[in-house]
């Protein structure tokens, strides 16, 4: 009997590495959030409570379309009530752990103009953001940490620039 052949996998230590931890799925949605002034785009952007500048998303609820979320989540996290939903930029793919939990979230990002009394941001502190603000576009772009946001905001841009001639 050659030993190899019926070797059986050593489950112990797959189990402590967890590749056979099976994630759960969970969806969120939200927004690359836009408003022009002076024929310059800006772009809203949310810090969390590590510091983080980043975008505003939340989880879908039962019920509840992603377009629908998006456009809630915004309101919640930002304060602002007046919102564009514009067409889905793209969705993202990450993994995370959460309370011992693997997590494989899917977001989906649209571009969402700011309509109205865009200046008066309420961040929403219940969900750990401490700060929301409006940055000029080119700022934006150098504060964020995640490449696939970066890709989204320069697709963002691009979309609002052939929108816009004036924009630049």
């Amino acid at each position: 009997m050659n030993p190899k052949k019926n070797r059986r996998p050593n489950r112990q230590n797959k189990a402590k590495s967890g590749r056979n931890t099976k994630a759960v799925r969970e969806y969120t949605a939200g927004g690359v959030v836009f408003r022009i002034v002076n024929d310059r785009p800006q772009i809203l952007m949310i810090q969390d409570r590590l510091g983080r500048w980043t975008i505003p998303k939340g989880h879908v609820e039962p019920g509840e379309s992603i377009e629908q979320t998006a456009v809630r989540e915004v309101a919640e996290e930002t304060g602002l009530h007046e919102l564009g939903l514009g067409e889905k930029l793209d969705k993202l793919h990450f993994f995370y752990r959460k309370e011992g939990k693997l997590i494989f979230m899917t977001t989906y990002v649209f571009l969402i103009e700011a309509r109205g009394n865009s200046s008066a941001l309420v961040p929403e502190d219940s969900e750990g953001i401490v700060d929301a603000q409006w940055f000029d576009h080119e700022e934006a772009l150098k504060l964020i940490e995640y490449k696939d946001t970066e890709r989204l905001f320069r697709m963002a841009l691009s979309k609002i620039a052939s929108k816009s001639p004036m924009v630049k």
